[in-house]
């Protein structure tokens, strides 16, 4: 996969590194005989199962319509919401570590859903875990600059600090004993409905995968990720969602879809949401019974100006399984 978030230097050759190490690139030839006896996720609402009435953070219309549920699919085997007694415990607008979500409410952070799943078990020699984090830590840190309550250094800092914190998170489940972790960032968040309306794409992809232009410049969310968890390549697969998005954002049509730029649904939330503001749709508020006229959210990749659309998730999952089949 191209390492689109690599960029110069030492920082280009230290990423690159990590990347290969994670992405295990050329170390096998033949699939692996692993089969998990259980798939387990954590994160925000990319990876959310609905552990809030149900809902998740796609057009919701009783499909296989998120990338961890495609994978598991994969495998034979579901995965469902802890709030109905699964092991998905991810959930929409959770951010790394601070406990005030993107909307600004509570979502548990990534770090407290692990919290709840180690209070009550442990890993298997044989489980996989998928884990998702960054997209809700970039919306509220972008939020917090577009209010002028951060500066543009501030808001690279935080960024910069939210991917070692996320990294920081993986390595945590590397010690309790988790063996085969799939680890996934953000996706190039300046090619969102929200950076493009708001005209702020080349500094959303800066703070998702571009980086920095020096060794002391704060570094995006996703080489500081890499960075922090370069020597876990014996137990993390790092799937690189950026790349993976930025392909199927400039070439929608190679991937089955009309377009990457339509807002399929027409959900508004009148609350915060999603947290990009209040009054702008929500796609966890989204069914086929609220979708733009003349939309066909089938081949649209976008459900909300953040959130992909069922086609899009099914297509990350596949992405995923692959990549996992080929490492573990």
């Amino acid at each position: 996969m191209t390492t689109l978030w690599s960029r110069r230097g030492v920082l280009t050759a230290a990423c690159a590194t990590a990347a290969a190490t994670l992405a295990g690139c050329g170390s096998s030839t033949i699939a692996s005989a692993l089969v998990p006896s259980r798939i387990l996720s954590f994160g925000d609402g990319q990876s959310d199962l609905g552990q809030v009435g149900g809902q998740r953070y796609t057009v919701n219309d009783g499909t296989v319509n998120v990338w961890v549920e495609q994978l598991a699919a994969r495998y034979g085997q579901t995965i469902t919401a802890a709030a109905v007694g699964g092991l998905g415990y991810a959930q929409g607008n959770a951010r790394i570590v601070n406990p005030v979500d993107a909307a600004g409410g509570s979502a548990p952070t990534i770090a407290a859903q692990i919290d709840a799943f180690l209070a009550t078990g442990i890993f298997g020699p044989k489980d996989l875990v998928l884990i998702s984090g960054g997209v809700s830590d970039l919306i509220a840190e972008m939020q917090a600059f577009l209010n002028n309550t951060i500066t543009l250094n501030q808001l690279l800092v935080n960024v910069d600090q939210a991917g070692r914190d996320y990294g920081a998170q993986i390595i945590r489940l590397v010690n309790a004993g988790a063996k085969f972790i799939l680890a996934t960032g953000v996706y190039g968040m300046g090619r969102s409905p929200w950076a493009i309306q708001l005209g702020q794409e080349n500094l959303m992809d800066q703070l998702s995968f571009r980086g920095s232009t020096g060794n002391n410049q704060p570094r995006s969310f996703n080489e500081a990720l890499l960075v922090t968890i370069v020597n876990q390549g014996s137990n993390v697969l790092y799937v690189d969602g950026a790349s993976f998005f930025n392909d199927l954002t400039n070439s929608p049509r190679s991937f089955g879809l009309s377009d990457a730029v339509t807002v399929a649904c027409n959900s508004v939330d009148a609350g915060a949401g999603i947290g990009t503001g209040a009054g702008q749709v929500n796609a966890a508020l989204c069914t086929p019974a609220t979708i733009q006229v003349g939309v066909d959210y089938t081949t649209t990749a976008f459900a909300d100006r953040i959130y992909f659309g069922p086609q899009a998730n099914r297509q990350f999952g596949v992405r995923a399984f692959d990549l996992l089949r080929l490492r573990f």
